[in-house]
């Protein structure tokens, strides 16, 4: 059993280096996949020589390395969501301000824009309002400088404004907040 531990250690640290080195959250999905495979199946061949067991056994690495890979994927998106929110929250409306994300991990790009207040939803016990927000695109050696746009809403929480959009660009985000 210690021998399998092991394995699926290092399976699980390759797919950590894979992920690091890479910068791409379809990199870090398939190699948490693939170290969940081979983990699973290491576990599997020393438990069970059922067949079906040892699926079971595989699909339920896989399914807990995607489970993992989701929540990681959501911490980022959140991240950006009130990097926006915070630049958004003290404008007025019509007015434009920068933001920027800055990922420590890299499973997304690092990214930029400008966001502004279309209006305001509410004052008083529960502050929101309505933005629209820019990703901007520097220009490369093969692609022009581009801006996609995007609208959501954000609310005061405290002394912090936060993301409040229930289903925040669905283009851009994916299924994933």
């Amino acid at each position: 059993m210690q021998k399998t531990m092991r394995r699926f250690a290092a399976a699980a640290l390759v797919a950590a280096a894979i992920a690091d080195l890479s910068g791409c959250s379809s990199m870090y999905t398939e190699s948490a996949s693939a170290g969940a495979g081979i983990a699973g199946a290491a576990v599997a061949s020393k438990v069970t020589r059922n067949a079906a067991v040892a699926t079971g056994i595989g699909l339920g690495a896989v399914a807990a390395a995607k489970a993992g890979v989701q929540y990681t994927e959501r911490i980022v998106h959140r991240d950006t969501q009130n990097t926006i929110a915070a630049a958004a929250g003290p404008l007025a409306v019509g007015a434009v301000a920068p933001w920027a994300s800055r990922h420590s991990v890299p499973l997304d790009p690092d990214e930029h824009g400008r966001v502004t207040v279309s209006r305001t939803i509410s004052t008083g016990a529960l502050d929101c309002k309505e933005i629209v927000f820019s990703v901007d695109r520097a220009a490369t050696k093969n692609d022009a400088a581009s801006s996609a746009f995007y609208v959501a809403s954000v609310c005061r929480d405290g002394n912090t404004w936060k993301w409040a959009s229930a289903e925040p660009a669905t283009e851009r985000w994916g299924a994933l907040q």
